[in-house]
């Protein structure tokens, strides 16, 4: 049998053959030229070249300590491949690889299924702008923190809420105070009295939420209350795509002593709302009794933004549904002592005045 041999053009990869009219080796795809004897030399360096040996003398990393991998959760991109790693919580989240919205649905078998969830309304877009509406107007804010402050993250999650439903029988006993106030040529008098006041009835309670992820601070999820639930839909997990959610990690059962706090405390204004002509009313006493209390698993939209300006960390949440903004900002201290002896002048000024008009009468 006839042995066949084939050369490769070096410029394109195309097979090449002899030209005999210009008696050398000519591609007919690039039309480039060769001497026989610069591609036989050429063909020789290629048989002579050895494969690729990148061996590493050793490997990266070392084996888990007992108890290190506990919480860790290895997820796989069904769009990819990529494997995602996360805690035992991570409900939902953006393939770092793919960029495609990834939910772990398994994160919500069983008894962990949510049943409701309240969708996004607001944008990236609008936790930016809700942002700089937030530096809009605070008085006592370093100037240049709204131009130097960096946002380091901006995400959306589904924060897990306990939806917490019941009757409250309740008697409670106030103090309140009356104070009246006169004076003489010499003096100035004021009296306080004391009074006892009892109020007692039911109240209902519809969806208290609390917060079910040690993630998030109670009072700044708190603070962005209320959301409004007549928007809540069943849960679908489509609506977790293209964000990042969490399960909970603090039970109903966990959370009642929280949400037992909130129906103390709004019994209480609620029954002081109806004591008037008081100068003060305080609660002294609180009896509650509470029946046909029960609890939903709900999933409500947050954006979280975290800043950093002079080496600290800023937090601030907006509501995903109603877009209220809230959380701290760096205090300008030269700007407050200026605003706080400017007070203190005002206040100085105008007891002065108030002496000077007693003098007079």
């Amino acid at each position: 049998m006839a042995e066949i041999f084939e050369y490769k053009c070096p410029c394109c990869g195309g097979a090449i053959g002899f030209e005999s009219k210009i008696q050398k080796m000519k591609c007919p795809f690039c039309d480039t030229e060769f001497d026989v004897e610069t591609l036989k030399s050429y063909d020789e360096e290629l048989k002579n070249e050895g494969t690729d040996d990148m061996s590493w003398q050793s490997a990266a990393g070392s084996e888990w300590s007992e108890g290190e991998e506990d919480g860790l959760r290895v997820y796989v991109c069904q769009s990819c491949g990529g494997e995602i790693v996360g805690d035992e919580t991570l409900a939902a989240t953006k393939c770092p690889f793919c960029d495609n919205a990834v939910v772990f649905s398994g994160q919500f078998k069983g008894e962990l299924r949510p049943d409701y969830v309240i969708p996004f309304k607001l944008d990236k877009e609008a936790a930016k702008k809700g942002l700089l509406n937030h530096l809009k107007g605070k008085r006592l804010l370093p100037k240049i923190f709204k131009d130097e402050n960096h946002i380091d993250e901006i995400k959306g999650i589904y924060v897990p809420f306990w939806l917490f439903d019941t009757d409250a029988d309740a008697n409670i006993r106030y103090r309140a105070t009356r104070i009246r106030s006169w004076s003489d040529v010499n003096y100035i008098y004021t009296e306080t009295s004391h009074f006892s006041v009892s109020r007692g009835g039911t109240i209902g309670f519809d969806r208290i939420p609390v917060d079910g992820s040690t993630k998030m601070a109670d009072d700044l999820m708190e603070s962005i209350e209320p959301f409004n639930f007549a928007e809540a839909v069943d849960f679908q997990t489509a609506y977790l795509a293209g964000y990042l959610a969490d399960k909970y990690d603090v039970s109903s059962e966990d959370s009642i002593e929280r949400a037992n706090d909130r129906v103390r405390t709004s019994t209480e204004q609620a029954f002081a709302s109806t004591v008037s002509g008081y100068a003060s009313v305080v609660p002294e006493s609180t009896k509650i009794k509470l029946n046909n209390g029960s609890a939903k698993y709900a999933l409500y939209p947050v954006w979280i933004l975290n800043t950093t300006w002079n080496g600290q960390k800023y937090t601030f949440a907006m509501n995903g549904q109603t877009g209220k903004f809230v959380g701290d900002l760096p205090l300008d201290k030269k700007a407050y002592l200026r605003w706080l002896f400017g007070l203190a002048g005002g206040i100085a000024a105008g007891v002065f005045l108030v002496q000077l008009l007693l003098w007079f009468i």
